[in-house]
């Protein structure tokens, strides 16, 4: 089994609402199961237009299956929930993203892990500090020196 986080995030359709329904669909993945949740946190849209806000959090996952399996499982979730891909960071009703895999680094087609622009996302990074402050990332990174670095943009607690 991996420790996995993945970054949940909504703006749109009642934003957390998705959030908990995602979070109860993540539960029924096979072979997989959620182990917390960090707070919710609000936080300006990145990309393109006006947007409304987003509600952001991240889960801890003990996974055993592959990280294109869980990405598969994922997607699922995503589509289920509404989710288009019409627009590169467009306003979405669910995002679910593959942070971190264990220890594991990919560079696929599909699938980055470490996810590569969470260094970027205070967004990603205040709630999976909440998590885990002491986490280390697999290049050997810090996460609290990553968050220091980070631009706040916006990012409330709730």
């Amino acid at each position: 089994m991996e420790k996995v986080f993945i970054g949940l995030g909504s703006n749109l359709s009642e934003p957390q609402k998705q959030l908990r329904s995602a979070l109860a669909a993540m539960e029924e993945i096979p072979d997989c199961r959620l182990l917390r949740c960090s707070s919710f946190y609000h936080s300006a849209p990145i990309g393109p237009g006006e947007q409304p806000d987003y509600v952001n959090a991240v889960v801890e996952l003990e996974c055993a299956l592959t990280p294109i399996e869980l990405l598969d499982q994922l997607q699922t979730i995503e589509q289920a929930h509404g989710r288009e891909r019409s627009v590169r960071w467009g306003a979405r009703t669910l995002d679910l993203d593959v942070l971190l895999f264990g220890e594991q680094q990919l560079d696929e087609t599909r699938l980055q892990v470490p996810h590569p622009r969470m260094a970027e996302r205070n967004f990603v990074l205040q709630p999976l500090a909440e998590l885990d402050p002491q986490l280390q990332l697999p290049s050997g990174e810090r996460l609290q020196q990553l968050l220091q670095d980070c631009p706040q943009n916006r990012l409330e607690k709730f």
